[in-house]
Protein backbone atom coordinates (compact mmCIF):
# COMPACT_ATOMS: atom_id res chain seq x y z
CA UNK A 1 0.00 0.00 0.00
CA UNK A 2 1.69 3.60 -0.90
CA UNK A 3 1.21 5.79 1.56
CA UNK A 4 3.15 8.68 -0.59
CA UNK A 5 5.03 9.85 2.41
CA UNK A 6 7.29 13.14 2.84
CA UNK A 7 9.43 13.67 5.49
CA UNK A 8 10.78 17.27 6.07
CA UNK A 9 13.41 18.26 8.64
CA UNK A 10 12.95 21.49 10.14
CA UNK A 11 15.30 23.78 11.97
CA UNK A 12 13.82 24.17 14.97
CA UNK A 13 10.51 21.59 15.11
CA UNK A 14 11.85 18.63 14.30
CA UNK A 15 10.70 16.11 11.18
CA UNK A 16 7.75 16.61 10.01
CA UNK A 17 5.57 13.30 8.04
CA UNK A 18 3.40 14.26 5.39
CA UNK A 19 1.63 10.86 4.46
CA UNK A 20 -1.77 9.49 3.34
CA UNK A 21 -2.26 7.46 5.67
CA UNK A 22 -5.46 5.34 4.57
CA UNK A 23 -5.91 2.73 2.55
CA UNK A 24 -7.24 4.04 -0.71
CA UNK A 25 -9.33 0.37 -1.73
CA UNK A 26 -11.60 1.28 1.93
CA UNK A 27 -12.76 4.29 1.13
CA UNK A 28 -13.33 3.03 -2.71
CA UNK A 29 -16.59 2.30 -2.13
CA UNK A 30 -17.56 5.62 -0.68
CA UNK A 31 -16.13 7.67 -3.35
CA UNK A 32 -17.91 5.47 -5.62
CA UNK A 33 -21.03 6.76 -3.69
CA UNK A 34 -20.16 10.41 -4.18
CA UNK A 35 -19.57 10.16 -7.61
CA UNK A 36 -22.64 8.94 -7.96
CA UNK A 37 -24.68 10.93 -6.95
CA UNK A 38 -22.64 14.27 -7.96
CA UNK A 39 -23.30 13.03 -11.40
CA UNK A 40 -26.99 12.88 -10.44
CA UNK A 41 -26.53 15.99 -8.81
CA UNK A 42 -25.16 18.00 -12.11
CA UNK A 43 -27.60 16.58 -14.34
CA UNK A 44 -30.37 17.89 -12.12
CA UNK A 45 -31.84 21.46 -13.90
CA UNK A 46 -29.40 23.57 -11.40
CA UNK A 47 -29.31 26.24 -14.17
CA UNK A 48 -33.09 26.72 -13.59
CA UNK A 49 -31.99 27.71 -9.34
CA UNK A 50 -29.21 28.64 -9.75
CA UNK A 51 -28.60 32.12 -8.67
CA UNK A 52 -31.12 31.06 -5.39
CA UNK A 53 -28.97 27.90 -4.78
CA UNK A 54 -25.42 29.96 -4.82
CA UNK A 55 -26.82 32.61 -3.00
CA UNK A 56 -28.19 29.91 0.32
CA UNK A 57 -25.16 27.82 -0.13
CA UNK A 58 -23.14 31.27 0.16
CA UNK A 59 -25.33 31.82 3.36
CA UNK A 60 -25.22 28.83 5.16
CA UNK A 61 -21.73 28.37 4.21
CA UNK A 62 -20.53 31.78 5.64
CA UNK A 63 -22.53 30.88 8.95
CA UNK A 64 -21.09 27.42 9.27
CA UNK A 65 -17.74 28.08 8.74
CA UNK A 66 -18.12 31.74 11.30
CA UNK A 67 -19.61 30.11 13.82
CA UNK A 68 -17.16 27.14 13.92
CA UNK A 69 -14.75 29.89 14.98
CA UNK A 70 -16.87 31.65 17.35
CA UNK A 71 -19.21 33.83 15.35
CA UNK A 72 -22.51 35.27 16.23
CA UNK A 73 -24.72 36.16 13.78
CA UNK A 74 -27.46 33.96 13.06
CA UNK A 75 -27.81 32.61 9.47
CA UNK A 76 -31.00 34.63 9.07
CA UNK A 77 -28.73 38.09 9.81
CA UNK A 78 -25.88 36.22 7.59
CA UNK A 79 -27.93 36.76 4.81
CA UNK A 80 -28.85 40.16 5.51
CA UNK A 81 -25.29 41.28 5.84
CA UNK A 82 -24.43 39.69 2.52
CA UNK A 83 -27.19 42.22 0.65
CA UNK A 84 -25.50 45.22 1.92
CA UNK A 85 -22.34 46.98 0.62
CA UNK A 86 -19.50 45.49 1.91
CA UNK A 87 -17.64 49.28 2.24
CA UNK A 88 -20.48 50.35 4.55
CA UNK A 89 -20.39 47.89 7.58
CA UNK A 90 -19.12 48.76 10.34
CA UNK A 91 -19.47 46.13 12.81
CA UNK A 92 -17.10 43.43 13.11
CA UNK A 93 -19.49 40.41 13.02
CA UNK A 94 -20.69 42.09 9.92
CA UNK A 95 -17.60 42.47 8.34
CA UNK A 96 -16.76 38.41 9.14
CA UNK A 97 -19.07 37.72 6.80
CA UNK A 98 -18.15 39.91 4.15
CA UNK A 99 -14.35 38.55 4.76
CA UNK A 100 -15.62 35.40 3.68
CA UNK A 101 -17.26 36.42 0.77
CA UNK A 102 -14.07 37.86 -0.50
CA UNK A 103 -12.08 34.28 0.28
CA UNK A 104 -14.82 32.26 -1.42
CA UNK A 105 -14.94 34.75 -4.75
CA UNK A 106 -10.97 34.35 -4.23
CA UNK A 107 -11.28 30.23 -3.93
CA UNK A 108 -14.02 30.12 -7.16
CA UNK A 109 -11.77 32.54 -9.45
CA UNK A 110 -8.70 30.54 -9.02
CA UNK A 111 -10.75 26.91 -9.02
CA UNK A 112 -11.58 28.49 -12.33
CA UNK A 113 -8.18 28.30 -13.90
CA UNK A 114 -6.96 25.42 -15.50
CA UNK A 115 -3.61 25.14 -14.48
CA UNK A 116 -4.29 26.42 -10.36
CA UNK A 117 -2.28 25.00 -7.70
CA UNK A 118 -2.21 25.53 -4.50
CA UNK A 119 0.89 27.75 -3.38
CA UNK A 120 1.87 29.38 -0.19
CA UNK A 121 1.08 32.69 -1.86
CA UNK A 122 -2.35 32.02 -2.69
CA UNK A 123 -2.95 30.03 1.11
CA UNK A 124 -2.00 33.99 2.14
CA UNK A 125 -4.25 35.37 -0.34
CA UNK A 126 -6.93 33.86 0.89
CA UNK A 127 -5.79 34.67 5.01
CA UNK A 128 -5.52 38.57 3.92
CA UNK A 129 -9.39 38.04 2.47
CA UNK A 130 -10.44 36.35 5.77
CA UNK A 131 -8.97 38.72 8.70
CA UNK A 132 -7.83 41.98 6.66
CA UNK A 133 -9.52 44.85 8.61
CA UNK A 134 -10.71 42.96 11.58
CA UNK A 135 -9.62 43.19 15.22
CA UNK A 136 -8.33 39.56 15.62
CA UNK A 137 -8.51 38.08 19.59
CA UNK A 138 -4.97 37.73 18.68
CA UNK A 139 -3.12 41.05 18.38
CA UNK A 140 0.10 39.01 16.64
CA UNK A 141 -1.69 38.44 13.90
CA UNK A 142 -0.70 40.53 10.58
CA UNK A 143 -2.70 39.13 7.27
CA UNK A 144 -0.72 37.57 4.84
CA UNK A 145 2.15 36.44 7.26
CA UNK A 146 2.73 33.42 8.75
CA UNK A 147 3.53 33.08 12.61
CA UNK A 148 6.92 33.31 14.36
CA UNK A 149 6.73 32.76 17.88
CA UNK A 150 9.71 34.89 19.99
CA UNK A 151 11.10 33.20 22.83
CA UNK A 152 8.58 33.03 25.69
CA UNK A 153 5.50 32.98 23.68
CA UNK A 154 4.23 29.67 22.69
CA UNK A 155 1.45 28.79 20.86
CA UNK A 156 -0.92 25.78 21.80
CA UNK A 157 -3.96 24.51 19.53
CA UNK A 158 -7.09 22.51 20.89
CA UNK A 159 -8.05 22.21 24.14
CA UNK A 160 -9.23 19.08 26.28
CA UNK A 161 -13.04 19.84 25.63
CA UNK A 162 -11.88 19.15 21.63
CA UNK A 163 -10.13 16.05 22.13
CA UNK A 164 -6.05 17.62 23.93
CA UNK A 165 -3.92 20.64 23.24
CA UNK A 166 -1.12 20.35 20.42
CA UNK A 167 1.82 22.17 20.07
CA UNK A 168 2.36 23.24 16.69
CA UNK A 169 5.78 24.20 14.93
CA UNK A 170 7.01 27.94 16.63
CA UNK A 171 9.14 29.01 14.19
CA UNK A 172 8.62 31.16 11.69
CA UNK A 173 11.14 29.13 8.78
CA UNK A 174 10.47 25.73 9.93
CA UNK A 175 6.23 27.42 9.38
CA UNK A 176 7.31 28.71 6.15
CA UNK A 177 8.78 25.48 5.02
CA UNK A 178 6.49 23.33 5.84
CA UNK A 179 3.55 25.12 3.98
CA UNK A 180 6.07 25.13 0.56
CA UNK A 181 6.30 21.25 1.57
CA UNK A 182 2.46 20.68 2.05
CA UNK A 183 1.45 22.56 -1.90
CA UNK A 184 4.82 20.28 -3.13
CA UNK A 185 3.33 17.00 -1.69
CA UNK A 186 -0.47 18.41 -2.69
CA UNK A 187 1.19 18.35 -6.34
CA UNK A 188 3.09 15.23 -6.11
CA UNK A 189 -0.22 13.45 -4.81
CA UNK A 190 -2.05 15.11 -7.67
CA UNK A 191 0.25 13.63 -9.88
CA UNK A 192 0.30 10.28 -8.55
CA UNK A 193 -3.69 9.82 -9.43
CA UNK A 194 -4.77 10.67 -5.58
CA UNK A 195 -8.65 11.77 -5.90
CA UNK A 196 -9.29 15.48 -4.56
CA UNK A 197 -12.08 13.83 -2.66
CA UNK A 198 -8.92 12.56 -0.91
CA UNK A 199 -6.65 14.89 -1.15
CA UNK A 200 -8.75 18.16 0.06
CA UNK A 201 -9.18 17.17 3.64
CA UNK A 202 -5.57 15.67 3.86
CA UNK A 203 -4.19 19.17 3.15
CA UNK A 204 -7.05 20.54 5.52
CA UNK A 205 -5.96 18.40 8.14
CA UNK A 206 -2.05 19.25 7.65
CA UNK A 207 -3.01 22.85 7.36
CA UNK A 208 -4.50 22.99 10.45
CA UNK A 209 -1.65 20.49 12.37
CA UNK A 210 1.01 22.95 11.14
CA UNK A 211 -1.36 26.32 12.08
CA UNK A 212 0.56 29.05 10.29
CA UNK A 213 -0.88 31.97 10.86
CA UNK A 214 -1.74 33.77 14.48
CA UNK A 215 -5.35 33.67 13.72
CA UNK A 216 -8.17 32.70 11.02
CA UNK A 217 -6.55 28.96 10.53
CA UNK A 218 -10.05 27.26 9.90
CA UNK A 219 -11.55 29.61 8.10
CA UNK A 220 -8.21 29.18 5.68
CA UNK A 221 -7.97 25.65 6.15
CA UNK A 222 -12.07 25.19 4.94
CA UNK A 223 -11.30 27.52 2.11
CA UNK A 224 -8.48 25.73 0.74
CA UNK A 225 -10.22 22.63 0.94
CA UNK A 226 -13.69 23.79 -0.89
CA UNK A 227 -10.42 25.21 -3.61
CA UNK A 228 -8.76 22.21 -4.27
CA UNK A 229 -12.77 20.67 -4.68
CA UNK A 230 -13.71 23.35 -7.04
CA UNK A 231 -11.10 22.79 -9.06
CA UNK A 232 -11.90 19.11 -9.67
CA UNK A 233 -15.63 19.99 -10.46
CA UNK A 234 -17.36 19.71 -7.24
CA UNK A 235 -20.09 22.36 -7.74
CA UNK A 236 -21.94 24.00 -4.54
CA UNK A 237 -20.84 20.68 -1.90
CA UNK A 238 -17.06 22.15 -1.18
CA UNK A 239 -19.15 25.59 0.37
CA UNK A 240 -21.60 23.74 1.97
CA UNK A 241 -19.23 21.31 3.56
CA UNK A 242 -19.16 23.97 5.94
CA UNK A 243 -22.15 23.70 7.80
CA UNK A 244 -21.75 19.76 8.13
CA UNK A 245 -18.83 20.64 9.81
CA UNK A 246 -20.90 22.87 11.82
CA UNK A 247 -23.42 19.82 12.82
CA UNK A 248 -20.43 17.57 13.10
CA UNK A 249 -18.00 20.36 15.57
CA UNK A 250 -17.01 17.60 18.24
CA UNK A 251 -16.38 14.92 15.96
CA UNK A 252 -14.95 17.35 13.83
CA UNK A 253 -12.25 18.92 16.04
CA UNK A 254 -12.25 15.47 18.04
CA UNK A 255 -10.25 13.94 14.66
CA UNK A 256 -7.61 16.46 13.90
CA UNK A 257 -6.32 15.45 17.42
CA UNK A 258 -7.02 11.37 17.21
CA UNK A 259 -5.65 11.00 13.85
CA UNK A 260 -2.31 13.29 14.96
CA UNK A 261 -2.06 11.13 17.85
CA UNK A 262 -2.29 7.79 15.53
CA UNK A 263 0.13 8.93 13.35
CA UNK A 264 2.75 9.99 16.05
CA UNK A 265 1.85 5.78 17.10
CA UNK A 266 2.25 4.99 13.69
CA UNK A 267 -0.69 3.20 13.64
CA UNK A 268 -2.07 1.47 10.39
CA UNK A 269 -4.07 4.14 8.06
CA UNK A 270 -3.95 6.78 10.92
CA UNK A 271 -5.67 9.64 9.24
CA UNK A 272 -8.16 7.53 7.59
CA UNK A 273 -11.03 8.86 10.02
CA UNK A 274 -10.53 11.91 8.90
CA UNK A 275 -11.06 11.48 5.47
CA UNK A 276 -14.17 8.98 5.67
CA UNK A 277 -15.41 11.57 8.12
CA UNK A 278 -15.26 14.36 5.22
CA UNK A 279 -16.37 11.83 2.74
CA UNK A 280 -19.28 11.36 4.70
CA UNK A 281 -20.16 14.62 4.51
CA UNK A 282 -19.96 15.32 1.24
CA UNK A 283 -22.14 12.21 0.51
CA UNK A 284 -24.77 13.85 2.95
CA UNK A 285 -24.19 17.14 1.53
CA UNK A 286 -24.60 16.33 -2.14
CA UNK A 287 -27.95 14.75 -1.30
CA UNK A 288 -29.37 17.80 0.77
CA UNK A 289 -28.47 20.16 -2.37
CA UNK A 290 -30.13 17.38 -4.90
CA UNK A 291 -33.18 17.32 -2.55
CA UNK A 292 -33.18 21.23 -2.38
CA UNK A 293 -32.85 21.74 -6.01
CA UNK A 294 -35.56 19.19 -6.24
CA UNK A 295 -38.18 21.48 -4.44
CA UNK A 296 -36.79 25.09 -5.94
CA UNK A 297 -38.00 23.29 -9.21
CA UNK A 298 -41.24 21.77 -7.66
CA UNK A 299 -41.95 25.22 -6.16
CA UNK A 300 -41.04 27.29 -9.69
CA UNK A 301 -43.49 25.09 -11.26
CA UNK A 302 -45.82 25.55 -8.62
CA UNK A 303 -46.02 29.15 -8.27
CA UNK A 304 -46.05 28.77 -12.74
CA UNK A 305 -49.27 26.61 -12.46
CA UNK A 306 -50.75 28.99 -9.82
CA UNK A 307 -50.24 31.88 -12.38
CA UNK A 308 -51.75 29.63 -15.58
CA UNK A 309 -54.82 29.14 -13.16
CA UNK A 310 -55.48 32.71 -11.79
CA UNK A 311 -55.10 33.79 -15.38
CA UNK A 312 -58.18 31.16 -16.83
CA UNK A 313 -59.82 32.44 -13.87
CA UNK A 314 -60.03 28.94 -12.06
CA UNK A 315 -58.61 30.82 -9.35
CA UNK A 316 -59.72 34.65 -7.75
CA UNK A 317 -56.81 36.69 -6.95
CA UNK A 318 -57.25 36.41 -3.12
CA UNK A 319 -56.82 32.95 -3.58
CA UNK A 320 -53.36 33.38 -5.62
CA UNK A 321 -51.96 35.57 -3.26
CA UNK A 322 -52.55 33.02 -0.32
CA UNK A 323 -51.25 30.18 -2.46
CA UNK A 324 -47.88 32.04 -2.97
CA UNK A 325 -47.51 33.79 0.64
CA UNK A 326 -47.67 30.27 1.89
CA UNK A 327 -44.91 29.21 -0.96
CA UNK A 328 -42.89 31.66 1.46
CA UNK A 329 -44.09 31.16 4.60
CA UNK A 330 -46.48 27.91 5.68
CA UNK A 331 -48.95 29.18 8.40
CA UNK A 332 -51.18 27.45 11.29
CA UNK A 333 -54.60 29.07 10.04
CA UNK A 334 -55.19 31.10 13.17
CA UNK A 335 -51.67 32.71 12.54
CA UNK A 336 -52.54 33.27 8.97
CA UNK A 337 -55.83 34.85 9.80
CA UNK A 338 -53.98 37.53 11.97
CA UNK A 339 -51.72 38.42 8.85
CA UNK A 340 -51.91 42.27 7.81
CA UNK A 341 -52.33 40.98 4.18
CA UNK A 342 -54.67 38.43 4.64
CA UNK A 343 -56.68 40.43 6.76
CA UNK A 344 -56.28 43.53 3.51
CA UNK A 345 -57.76 40.70 1.14
CA UNK A 346 -60.79 40.74 3.06
CA UNK A 347 -61.64 44.20 4.20
CA UNK A 348 -65.05 44.20 2.63
CA UNK A 349 -65.89 40.65 2.30
CA UNK A 350 -67.69 37.77 3.92
CA UNK A 351 -66.43 35.23 6.24
CA UNK A 352 -68.39 32.92 4.36
CA UNK A 353 -66.62 33.88 1.22
CA UNK A 354 -63.18 33.54 3.24
CA UNK A 355 -64.17 30.12 3.66
CA UNK A 356 -64.90 29.12 0.72
CA UNK A 357 -61.20 30.73 -0.63
CA UNK A 358 -59.81 28.24 1.85
CA UNK A 359 -61.97 25.23 0.54
CA UNK A 360 -61.67 25.90 -2.82
CA UNK A 361 -58.08 25.50 -2.86
CA UNK A 362 -57.82 22.71 -0.61
CA UNK A 363 -60.07 20.94 -3.04
CA UNK A 364 -58.03 21.81 -6.30
CA UNK A 365 -55.02 20.62 -4.18
CA UNK A 366 -53.19 24.25 -4.20
CA UNK A 367 -52.65 24.10 -0.57
CA UNK A 368 -52.85 21.53 2.64
CA UNK A 369 -53.00 21.22 6.10
CA UNK A 370 -50.35 19.13 7.80
CA UNK A 371 -50.12 16.61 10.50
CA UNK A 372 -49.46 20.03 13.31
CA UNK A 373 -52.12 22.33 11.96
CA UNK A 374 -50.07 24.48 9.92
CA UNK A 375 -51.53 25.54 5.63
CA UNK A 376 -48.71 24.66 3.07
CA UNK A 377 -48.62 24.42 -0.95
CA UNK A 378 -49.62 20.85 -1.73
CA UNK A 379 -46.72 20.58 -3.95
Amino acid sequence: MEQHIFRVETARSGPFTFQLGLDLSSVAPLLARIEDVHELFKGSPLATVANSLEKEVLTTSIYGTNTIEGGKLSEEETAEVLEMDPAKLKEEEARRVANMKRAYDLAKGAAKAPSWALTPDFIRQVHVAITEGLESVEKRNTPGHFRDNHKGTVTQVGSEATGGSYKPPQYGADIEKLIEALCQWNTQLEAAGIPPLVRAPLVHLYFELIHPFWDGNGRVGRVLEATILLAAGYRYAPFALARYYLEEIHQYFGLFNSCRRAAEKKAPSPLEPFVIFHLEGMLKTIKALQNRVNRMVAALLFRASLSILHEEKLINTRQFTIACQLMEKPLPIDKLRAEPWYQALYIKVSDRTRQRDLTELKARDLIKENSKGVLCPAW
